[in-house]
């Protein structure tokens, strides 16, 4: 199972290469970043994180209420080259970007010497300071290390460090960058401090590919945004060969599921910048608070017991429904059958529309429909996530979840069955549909791009990752890759007049990347990573 497995950490380069895809600029950004690294720090790096973005294909807004998704690794990624530094307090980092629009940062963790009475609740031992409401790129960083800090070192003190970062996922394109930078911002300070590997104090110890992604997705909470998983998950899990169906329920697994032959797939950024955090009380984290307290009113309806503090999810709902077992899941075929039941039993939850024409509900009818007080509702969810919203869409939000959940099952079953990729096709515009009209998480012009996607050739086209911005992903015949292209930088306002590099960074055809790795500089390789580089102009 892939969760189960280790994370790679290579001392050859030729292996590293060989398992990250089909790109040919890797050796030269390697190269050029270890370089970049010896000469504002004046020595190697020790180790350089990599940690890929991701294209949801299909499943969007789903994992985060356990249903499983279909994404997989592209070979855009985040890289952090990493050393230690003697001399220095413990912990205390310098971080640079290569990219000059980002200015260097400092910064130490502060230790917690403070022990807690018994009632209080158990403080955790280091800090970092993140303002979620004013976020700078290094914010990422210390998300990554605020982790490592607390479950790696109590007690202990982690090395002063100076790290470097450069990117090729675009910021704010649905394309994962947070994530992919809190991945390996956390590898690179695991690496660093010798938690990758068996060592004489880590004797047996080994993070493996699952554990690297629970503490990724807790680490992003840091800069304020309450991830399902499914970005880490992609961005650690996934191999060079295929899309990953990842499951949440009742514990987080991956299996690989390869795509029909011929199947290319093309990210298209709309080029409006989607800020997951900033946004968040009125865009993600008030779906998630849409999705849970639709969950609760459903159990209501259908007689599921639930705990009088549990924040139950929709899929929760679904296999006690069911009759599912604690600690199990039914097979494929029920969770199909009972998705299908869902969404009917779904339309118990459809109110009556108001003067204004909404279907959602105030928040005083939200609290009453999910059977709770006051005190306790905020308790549950508006201590947990700060929300901004006159009209609650439960009915909606549950509605795509169901539908969305049942589209995926349906999307993996063509891919494992040999079908059509005008099947495929079919499933990636129902779900833009929904996003846009149901879930309400597209905007213009993402409407307009998966739009001029379908005219220009695409089989399938919709928006990927959380919308409000960033990128589309179009599902397009291998053999017009080139013409489609040509006719969306055509069509597409903003992308008129792109060439060369340029439209490349903005559109561009993928096939799947393999996951998160390490690099790690041994002195005895040096020479013979030297003559390799000489061969093959890679990073020495």
């Amino acid at each position: 199972m892939a969760a189960k497995a280790p994370i790679p950490v290579y001392t050859q380069l030729n292996d590293l290469y060989n398992n990250l895809g089909t790109t040919v600029d890797h050796a030269t950004r390697w190269n050029n970043l270890a370089e970049e690294f010896e000469k504002r720090f004046g020595r190697k790096p020790a180790y350089i994180a990599r940690a890929p973005g991701r294209v949801n294909l299909i499943g969007e807004h789903i994992d985060y209420c356990l249903f499983g998704v279909l994404p997989a690794a592209v070979e855009r990624d985040i890289l952090i080259a990493i050393a230690p530094r003697a001399h220095d307090v413990p912990g205390h980092t310098v971080a640079d970007n290569l990219l000059p629009k980002y200015t260097r940062a400092a910064f130490a963790p502060s230790h917690n010497h403070n022990e807690p009475s018994d009632s209080a609740v158990r403080a955790e031992p280091w800090h970092l300071e993140i303002n979620p409401a004013e976020l700078r790129w290094e914010s990422y960083v210390k998300a990554g290390y605020y982790g490592v800090l607390n479950q790696y070192f109590t007690p202990g003190s982690p090395v002063p460090v100076d790290l470097l970062v450069t990117g090729s996922v675009p910021a704010g394109s649905g394309l994962s960058s947070s994530a992919a930078m809190v991945v390996a911002s956390t590898l690179a300070f695991l690496a660093v401090n010798g938690k990758l590997e068996p060592n004489l104090t880590n004797v047996g110890s080994k993070i493996n590919k699952g554990e690297l992604v629970q503490l990724a997705v807790r680490n992003e909470t840091r800069v304020g945004v309450n991830s399902g998983g499914m970005d880490q998950a992609a961005s650690v899990m996934c191999d060079a060969s295929s899309a990953l169906y990842i499951s949440f329920f009742p514990t987080l697994s991956a299996t690989p599921v390869a795509l029909p032959h011929g199947a290319v797939f093309v990210c298209a950024n709309s080029l409006v910048v989607s800020d997951k955090a900033a946004s968040a009380k009125f865009q993600y984290n008030l779906r998630v608070v849409e999705t849970l307290a639709a969950a609760r009113a459903l159990a209501l309806r259908l007689g599921v017991m639930v705990g009088p503090k549990e924040a139950i999810t929709l899929r929760e709902v679904l296999g006690r429904h069911v009759g599912e077992k604690e600690g199990e899941e039914i097979s494929v075929e029920k969770l199909e059958e009972a998705l299908v039941k869902l969404s009917q039993e779904v339309e118990g939850l459809r109110p009556a529309t108001s003067a204004d024409g909404q279907l959602g509900v105030k928040l005083d009818e939200m609290i009453a429909l999910t059977g709770l007080d006051t005190a306790t509702f905020d308790e549950l969810y508006f201590s947990r996530f700060q929300v901004e919203a006159t009209y609650f869409q439960l009915y909606k939000r549950a509605k795509h979840v169901y539908d969305e959940a049942l589209r995926v099952l349906q999307f993996r079953k063509i891919c494992i069955g040999g079908g059509s990729l005008e099947q495929l096709g079919d499933l990636m515009n129902a779900s833009q549909k929904s996003c846009a009209e149901v879930y309400e998480c597209s905007c213009p012009e993402l409407d307009q791009l998966t739009t001029l996607a379908r005219e220009a050739g695409a089989i399938g086209s919709r928006l990927t990752g959380a919308g409000w911005g960033g990128c589309t992903v179009s599902l397009v015949p291998e053999a017009q890759v080139e013409s489609f292209i040509a006719k969306v930088r055509d069509s597409y306002g903003p992308y008129k007049g792109l060439e060369g590099d340029k439209l490349s960074e903005v559109i561009f055809a993928t096939k799947p990347s393999s996951g998160a790795c390490v690099y790690k500089f041994e002195r005895r390789n040096v020479e013979r990573s030297n003559q390799l580089c000489s061969r093959q102009g890679c990073m020495p």
